[in-house]
């Protein structure tokens, strides 16, 4: 499935173009209006990119052709640059209760403070955080660790417990990663 989407803005030869093409790209392309432009974030959630040759649009997900002719290996290339930037930015920073995490470079950020993070951390504290209710062992193991089998490990408790440590001497945060009999939670409310 495609999830981000070339919106096509005032450039109407270009989009005929490109829909000839659609099935073969790896990203949704779509013609948009005017009356449109203005709900373009809501609508598409920052997983589009708008390309024009209309200089007054100033959006920050926007290309603006203004050298052609221009190669099509060119112009499909820099879309998919575009779709990548756009990506990393995204996928960089996240806000975790109090905190804010960033996966690019693995820490976890509170005012003026923060905490180099392992990857299994960073994985461990992003999946706590998607879950509202407690999570079992089993299924940090499976999902976080990659321990499909019945075998009894402490890797996961061993992994919490250094974190706790961690979070404890840099933030003073002694409640970050609750535990109950349901299994294990982050606490986001502060």
């Amino acid at each position: 499935m495609k999830n981000q989407n070339l919106l096509i803005y005032e450039f109407e030869i270009l989009y005929e173009i490109l829909f000839e093409i659609s099935e073969f790209t790896n990203f949704n392309i779509l013609k948009i209006t005017k009356k449109e432009i203005k709900d373009v974030d809501l609508k598409y959630d920052s997983k589009y990119l708008i390309v024009t040759k209309n200089n007054n649009l100033k959006n920050k997900h926007q290309i603006t052709l203004k050298d052609l002719p221009i190669t099509f290996e060119k112009l499909i290339e820099m879309f998919n640059i575009e779709f990548l930037k756009t990506k990393f930015i995204q996928q960089s920073d996240k806000n975790i209760g109090k905190y804010k995490i960033s996966i690019n470079s693995r820490k976890i950020y509170y005012k003026h403070l923060s905490l180099k993070l392992t990857e299994k951390e960073v994985n461990f504290v992003l999946y706590l955080s998607i879950n509202k209710s407690p999570v079992k062992i089993e299924e940090l193991q499976a999902n976080v660790w990659g321990h499909h089998s019945k075998l009894e490990t402490h890797t996961v408790e061993t992994h919490i417990y250094r974190l706790r440590k961690k979070m404890l001497k840099n933030f003073g945060d002694q409640n970050f990663i609750l535990t109950s009999k349901e299994g294990y939670q982050l606490k986001l409310n502060f």
